[in-house]
């Protein structure tokens, strides 16, 4: 009797792409065959080094594995010979000749993608008043004498009170050793950096000979998947440098439970997942002051938001009480660091300011959002969702303001999706269905025609088509169930494979098959589970602050966050992950907790706007209301059960309802049902 072949689960990161592969496959077969991009230039040979990866160990609860290096079968002559000659690093394996042996989640590395993920938190246009916590005082000191037994510190600090009238000017321990130097250096004149901020004592923090002109601030928005970071001249407001990257932190758990999870699994891993995002904001920093010129050393304040999970994440703290009730936040308040102790490399006197987290689930990006916003200045209610894997909503105006979060998971960023991928060049991003013919076209990243559009075939060549990403995902469903090949109950109709071979059964369902030019790219019925999921708990979350607001009426609904600003208004209303309002009052603000965290950066009174808002907005726990569920049931319908969207129904003809069993396969088989005894 022949053994059966053993199979091994392999999930690749940062792309969220998983399969499961005989032992014995080469690592860069199984990243092809999902569609994952791995360069490889010399046939598999490991000559080239470009299909580098690393192995993230620990136990992963969520994917239900153990991933170790020894997964891997050892290193090849070729491995041992390439890794002798070009320094592979330790950790690193090349693909194309590591074997799989067992369970594995691997990290294509950041600097080994060509192909990588596209970042979409740019800087939002906003004019913001400088009132930085930094200022910088140029001064002129006597040279010491004999007559004057002074120390040079007490004099440059006596001479700066006299200038700025700040009587208890203190310093910063680190100057205690350059600042002679410094002075001698500048003939006597210097330019001194002086922080000041909240109750913190006035801080001379650096100090440069003769006269500096501008020094810098960052202001980071650290997600769950990507990062994003801003360089701002702290002197005139303007934004002069924007970049992002990938959250490395991705290799331990696509979404943030499944990090709290690992963490919890793997205490000892805690600072690998800290020392991770650390050093990817240190890459991010290096770049910003290249862009413009500039030094580490002239970058002298900080802001940093993120949601709970990442704030504790980036500061080092364990997030293991955040993943179950009462979901107890470490610290919340704002709070002024040095960025020393954080092992940023800026200005060894730099400091950080941290925005509040408004509660256990809804972070300092929540906050920051609903600053750059402003809801509680205004008469209109407003909804302000930021879309990630978990979901913060802010609900209200100058009277009343409240906030929840909902656990949305990943799928909107292609995670758990059958062909799904996070944005990159090759994703499916826009997809249109024709009602009659049912064929559809769509656009993918990196190509600028649709697919049905002349020039496409060629240039489609350089990205291929690889998957679908979150806004592909949603616009697919959307565009399936405007179609009729979906019902509002979120069921693929298999009697549509008579009108078209793109429905095609898949054992008691069916599926809809969009692409399969490198890769099949079909929705299955999984997938529109995932997505009927995700987007009901976002609305049930919205509907129980509805309800406690006491209204049901919304005049603007604002989508912030990289993918809210993907998301076209009217499909989102048609799935039904947002509630009915006016279609031109909905509307993507974008990176707006970026663009927040660069207001509390440049001007003091902003994170003292901030601070005190953040102690009136009322706290919702969805997890412990009771009509979170009915409103959970309602939401997974297309796009409601119960709510009538008289809105979208003026502008968008919704399908008649039709109603098809999700039991009924090929051939008309229903799934048995088992009697209750």
């Amino acid at each position: 009797m022949t053994e059966p072949v053993k199979h091994a689960k392999v999930v690749f990161q940062p792309s969220g792409r998983r399969g499961h592969f005989p032992v014995g496959t080469p690592l860069l077969d199984a990243a092809r065959s999902l569609g994952v991009y791995v360069e490889s230039v010399c046939g598999g040979r490991g000559i080239c080094g470009r299909c580098q990866i690393s192995v993230s160990e620990g136990t992963f609860a969520k994917e239900n594995l153990t991933s170790a290096a020894e997964n891997l079968e050892g290193a090849t002559e070729a491995e041992n010979r390439y890794a002798s000659l070009r320094n592979l690093p330790a950790d690193r394996r090349l693909s194309c000749q590591a074997k799989i042996l067992g369970d594995l989640v691997v990290d294509v590395p950041t600097d080994a993608q060509t192909n990588r993920q596209v970042v979409r938190k740019r800087a939002e246009a906003r004019q913001i008043d400088a009132d930085s916590a930094v200022s910088l005082v140029t001064i002129s000191l006597p040279e010491p004498d004999m007559e004057t037994p002074r120390g040079d510190i007490d004099r440059l600090r006596e001479a700066l009170i006299e200038k700025t009238r700040l009587a208890d000017l203190t310093f910063d321990p680190i100057l205690l050793p350059k600042v002679q130097a410094i002075l001698r250096k500048g003939n006597w004149q210097v330019t001194a950096a002086i922080h000041q901020d909240r109750s913190v004592l006035p801080t001379l923090v650096a100090l440069w000979p003769g006269e500096k002109q501008a020094v810098y601030g960052l202001a980071v928005d650290i997600g769950s998947t990507t990062i994003a970071a801003h360089l701002c001249n702290l002197q005139n407001g303007r934004t002069v440098s924007s970049a992002g990257t990938s959250n490395p932190q991705i290799r331990f758990g696509e979404d943030l439970m499944s990090r709290v999870s690992y963490v919890q699994m793997n205490p000892s891993k805690l600072p690998d997942l800290t020392r991770a995002v650390r050093e990817a904001i240190n890459a991010l920093v290096d770049k910003l002051v290249g862009d413009v010129g500039a030094e580490r050393s002239d970058v002298l304040d900080a802001t940093f938001v993120g949601n709970p999970v990442m704030h504790h994440l980036f500061l080092g703290i364990d997030p293991v009480e955040l993943g179950g009730a009462p979901f107890a936040l470490a610290a919340s308040d704002a709070m002024v660091l040095n960025a020393r102790d954080l092992d940023l490399e800026l200005n060894p006197g730099a400091r950080v300011y941290m925005l509040p987290c408004i509660a256990g689930h809804v972070g300092a990006d929540a906050a920051a959002a609903t600053l750059a916003e402003g809801p509680y200045k205004l008469d209109e209610i407003t909804l302000l969702v930021d879309v990630g894997t978990n979901a913060e909503i802010v609900l209200g105006n100058k009277d009343r303001l409240l906030a929840a979060s909902s656990p949305t998971g990943p799928a909107f960023e292609g995670a758990e999706i059958s062909s799904g991928q996070r944005a990159a060049p090759g994703a499916i991003e826009r997809i249109r269905i024709d009602k009659e013919t049912l064929e559809p076209r769509f656009k993918v990243i990196g190509v600028d025609e649709w697919s049905n559009e002349e020039g496409f075939a060629e240039k489609v060549d350089s990205v291929g088509v690889t998957g679908i990403c979150g806004s592909g995902i949603i616009e697919a469903v959307a565009e399936m169930y405007l179609a009729g090949l979906i019902t509002e109950d979120g069921v693929i109709d298999g009697s549509m494979a008579a009108r078209t071979s793109r429905v095609q059964a898949r054992g008691r369902t069916f599926s809809y098959r969009i692409a399969d030019e490198d890769v099949e790219i079909s929705i299955l019925q999984t997938d529109i589970r995932a997505i009927q999921l995700a987007k009901g708990a976002l609305y049930a979350g919205v509907k129980l602050l509805q309800d406690k607001l006491g209204t049901y009426k919304l005049d603007r609904i604002r989508l912030a966050g990289a993918f809210g600003s993907y998301i076209d208004p009217q499909y989102a209303m048609v799935l039904g992950l947002i509630p009915d309002c006016p279609l031109d009052g909905v509307s993507g603000v974008g990176n707006a907790a970026g663009t927040g965290a660069r207001m509390a950066l440049l001007n003091r009174g902003h994170r003292r706007e901030i601070e005190q808002t953040v102690r009136d907005i009322e706290k919702i726990e969805t997890a412990l209301e009771p009509k979170f569920q009915e409103h959970f049931v309602n939401a997974m319908a297309l796009p409601n059960k119960v709510d009538p969207f008289p809105h979208l129904r003026a502008a968008v003809e919704l399908p008649a309802k039709k109603t098809v069993d999700e039991g009924e396969g090929a051939g008309g088989e229903r799934r048995r049902r088992r009697r209750r005894g």
